[in-house]
């Protein structure tokens, strides 16, 4: 990032928010896409989220929790919302929210049928851009059900496209932007383009409502919604104020209540005549009656009827306003051109200046898709858990509910999510490297976000870090100390040093790291089983389950993400050092536990009861049997890469500085020389280049043996990144026989084949962007460790020989690779679907899949997961900025360093 960007009129609203606490993000795109089937509205009695709140109850059924809609946006608590409903005269309901299938439905578990995309957005959403792409004929929901549910795991998922549905170009699409005048004047343009060739007419209903908080008991203070003339709806609440929203041209506008249809959804009596689905029964059903004539409510609408000729298109305005402007429209178009160019302004600052305009388009596109994934998010387990009789301190509660551990748990804050109609709900890990991408554009909210998981009200009193609705409780890896520190690092650069956040975070990750170590070492033997670890299915067995040999796991992955985190709390300790001399003793502290894990994983001498298995080279989870036994359980996968990435790079002063420290660590050396010497990084000793020095679990004859796997393409390395499990093993599956059942792990490039968690868990075969970003970071540490003598062939057997920092740019451009147009004009993330390469009204709208096939890079499971694929955009960022002499030498280059390896030592640059 540039250092000096205080002239740009965006960063003047980020300052502004954070100095003066000028409002510039109180509105947001903070609404779901999809709060049905979430477990906060789930009051089944057997936790079948999915189908006790389905899509086609949403339209009737009020939300308790929280709110969704087509491109819309909300203020920070999510009490008045803002959003598209839209009709072709063809659908059978108003398409208000997107639809999707369940994990039951799909062959592959939860999927969106639906094409949107955030095209735009700045940090303080002062101008935001959202596309919908609405068929003209009607929408083939029971099709895509049916037709999913007669596939098997084997075939591939049956998406709109495939339906024909928009064939001839028989589809409009709808832009939405909103532009501010300033924090609480919002101007939303509405651009429907009919891009087939004939005429076609659209319903275009904007909608605004309260979320409703007045039906549950709690807060009988109901607001309202009133005709204030022409085209003009009033918003009156209790907590929010007054707004008004003006509607250019005058239409007709709708009012009913934000209130159940009960009548449908249960054939009971309503107790108003005008409830949720009432515009539905007004456009869709011709029913007159359904709307109040009296124009008041808790939920309303502009009723545009639009007639867009072929190739043509129809603009509707609206400014939602918290005074009652005489001319709304007069500055209309200064105000959005003025704020399109403050979005253009503030990309073309951030973004480094040796980028193409396609790898500018993916960054920028990466970007806005991570802004336009914060969601207010509410849930009160308290009372959730009393409302199902299950709150653990009650009599004769349910003890078949879940998350009654977590009652103290009140969350009502705006997060990054991880895909806000497939994952409406935060991911702790996935937040962690959301967190990296969002630094480019807004620390102060990067920051928040850490903090937030820290904070007592989400933090368990045990220490744990929340890990996701379904189950609080599950075990995420331990990434927030790592995402912590780079945040540091690259905010010192540009001269803003934030040791308090620093340091509450610190206070909070020593809670955290307690937790692990008492409650994942359980042997005390150095060596973690936290579960699945978020790697879903890339093992043998499930590893949340009980194991069915009996015995206990002892988890590669587990065990390295401990070493990691080892190696980022050292790290944080010594910086704290500086100001507070009391952290040298808790440096010492991670220390020591470092060279404990690194040693338990592979001790002096051959063990049949270590994770590193000599003959192969490769580290494999252990399966410590009833008996005594244990057994290696040979599969080559991301387990055992990833105690490559528990490797860390000190500047040659940063410890030298700490005479405590120092003594401490030699003392250490003295009672366990054998210790120190297996795990030391080099047979010569500890001295790298420019006299750094490395804390890592691979000394460098153990590195050269991993790399030998990581970079060859018929192992992990893919076209298009890592792959998560060797493609070795597609014609040579690993098979275990235990009670007479069968368990096979096999190389699959896509889809998952099993029915393990949900059977929309992934990890064996596709390229995973969070664990390459950290392979990345590995190769970049270890670079400037050992310097450009030490060179892999890469590829493994074929390829030239490089160094670690021409490696590290290798995988970058493999992955970055994926959304890039090649030398066919083909972008490889849209694989073989035709419309996305080659019609000129798709092809530059990108998608940052959740992961991706292994073997040529096409975008799989939930399309809007921005959240760790929006890593590409600091990827990019990255190698645009720094060359390989720069990284190596000089004091610039060791601060940019930072930014991927978050390196002790050098002071930052740059000016506030």
């Amino acid at each position: 990032m540039d250092p000096v960007i205080v002239d740009v009129a965006e960063q003047k609203r980020l300052n502004d928010a954070r100095e003066a606490q000028v409002p510039w993000k109180k509105w947001g795109p903070y609404l779901s896409e999809r709060q049905w089937g979430t477990v906060r509205e789930d009051y089944s009695d057997n936790g079948d989220a999915w189908n006790y709140f389905t899509h086609d109850q949403a339209r009737s059924r009020t939300y308790k929790w929280g709110e969704d809609g087509l491109g819309g946006l909300c203020d920070d608590k999510q009490r008045l919302c803002f959003a598209l409903a839209l009709w072709n005269e063809r659908d059978p309901i108003l398409k208000e929210r997107l639809f999707g299938l369940t994990n039951s439905e799909g062959n592959h578990g939860e999927d969106v049928k639906e094409y949107y995309f955030y095209v735009d957005s700045t940090p303080t959403h002062s101008y935001m851009k959202y596309l919908y792409k609405y068929p003209q004929r009607e929408y083939p929901y029971q099709d895509l059900i049916e037709t999913n549910g007669r596939r098997s795991r084997e075939e591939f998922e049956y998406e709109l496209l495939d339906t024909g549905i928009f064939d001839d170009d028989w589809y409009f699409d709808v832009f939405v932007e909103y532009a501010k005048a300033g924090p609480e004047d919002i101007l939303v343009r509405i651009s429907v383009h009919n891009r087939g060739m004939e005429a076609a007419r659209l319903r275009v209903l904007p909608t605004l409502w309260f979320r409703n908080t007045w039906s549950w008991g709690e807060d009988d203070r109901k607001p309202s919604l009133l005709d204030a003339g022409p085209g003009t709806i009033w918003a009156m609440h209790h907590e929010l104020g007054e707004y008004w929203l003006h509607c250019d041209g005058a239409p007709e506008t709708l009012f009913t209540e934000n209130e159940s249809n009960a009548q449908r959804l249960w054939g009971q009596p309503n107790a108003s005549p005008y409830v949720k689905d009432a515009f539905h029964a007004y456009v869709v059903s011709g029913q007159s009656d359904a709307v109040n004539p009296a124009k008041t409510g808790t939920k309303a609408a502009a009723h545009y009827v639009c007639d867009v000729p072929g190739g043509g298109s129809k603009t509707i305005r609206l400014r939602l306003t918290a005074t009652n402007v005489d001319n709304a429209f007069g500055d209309f178009e200064n105000i959005f051109n003025s704020r399109v160019a403050d979005a253009d302004e503030f990309y073309e600052r951030i973004v480094p200046r040796s980028l193409t305009e396609d790898q500018r388009r993916v960054h920028r596109q990466a970007l806005a898709g991570m802004l336009w994934s914060k969601q207010y998010y509410y849930f009160d387990l308290e009372l959730w858990l009393r409302e199902h009789r299950s709150h653990p301190l009650l009599e004769a509660a349910r003890r078949d509910v879940r998350n009654t551990e977590w009652f103290h748990m009140l969350n009502a804050d705006v997060i990054s999510m991880p895909d806000k109609w497939e994952y409406p709900w935060y991911a702790a890990w996935d937040l962690a490297f959301h967190t990296i991408s969002l630094a480019l554009v807004d620390f102060d909210f990067a920051k928040e976000q850490l903090l937030l998981m820290l904070r007592s009200l989400y933090f368990h009193p045990s220490g744990q870090i929340p890990a996701y609705e379904w189950n609080f409780s599950d075990v995420n890896p331990p990434v927030h100390a790592a995402a912590t520190l780079w945040l540091y690092k690259y905010e010192k650069q540009l001269g803003r040093a934030d040791l308090r956040f620093l340091e509450r975070s610190f206070q909070g990750l020593m809670l955290n790291f307690n937790w692990w170590v008492n409650r994942k070492d359980p042997a005390g033997r150095n060596v973690f089983a936290g579960g699945f670890l978020g790697l879903d299915n890339i093992g043998v067995f499930d590893r949340s389950a009980q194991l069915p040999t009996g015995g206990s796991l002892e988890q590669a992955d587990g065990t390295a993400w401990m070493a990691f985190y080892c190696q980022s709390m050292l790290e944080m300790a010594i910086i704290l050092t500086e100001y507070d001399p009391i952290y040298e003793e808790v440096a010492f502290k991670f220390v020591q536990h470092f060279m404990w894990i690194a040693y338990a994983m592979d001790r002096r001498g051959e063990h049949p009861d270590e994770m590193w298995d000599e003959q192969d080279g490769f580290f494999y989870d252990l399966l410590r049997l009833p008996d005594g036994q244990t057994m290696r359980l040979k599969v080559r996968s991301l387990v055992g890469l990833l105690p490559l990435c528990a490797s860390t790079v000190f500047e040659a002063d940063s410890v030298m500085r700490y005479p405590k420290l120092m003594e401490l660590i030699t003392q250490f050396r003295k009672r366990y020389p054998e210790l120190v010497a297996h795990v030391a990084p080099t047979d010569a000793g500890f001295i790298g280049h420019r006299e750094r020095r490395l804390l890592s679990i691979l000394n460098k004859r153990k590195l050269e043996r991993v790399l030998g796997y990581l970079l060859d393409e018929n192992e992990f390395l893919g076209p298009h990144g890592i792959r998560s499990l060797s493609r070795y093993h597609l014609d040579h599956p690993f098979v275990l026989h235990v009670g007479g059942q069968e368990y096979k792990v096999q190389y699959l490039p896509a889809e998952s084949n099993t029915g393990m968690f949900g059977g929309n868990s992934n990890w064996r075969g596709p390229v995973w962007m969070p664990v390459n970003l950290l392979i990345v970071r590995a190769l970049v540490n270890f670079y400037t460790f050992f310097g450009d003598d030490f060179k892999v062939q890469c590829p493994t057997g074929s390829g030239p020989h490089m160094t670690l920092y021409e490696v590290a740019q290798e995988l970058v451009r493999r992955l970055t690779g994926t959304f890039l147009r090649d030398a066919d004009g083909r972008r490889p993330v849209y694989g073989g679907t035709a419309r996305f390469q080659d019609d000129p009204h798709w092809r530059d709208l990108i998608l940052f899949y959740e992961y991706f096939h292994g073997d040529n890079g096409a975008g799989l499971g939930a399309s809007h997961q921005t959240g760790w694929t929006g890593l590409v955009a600091p990827l990019l960022d990255l190698f645009g900025r720094v060359d390989a002499q720069t990284m190596l030498e000089t004091e610039r280059g060791r601060v940019m360093a930072g930014i991927v390896r978050g390196q002790v030592g050098g002071e930052g640059m740059g000016e506030k």
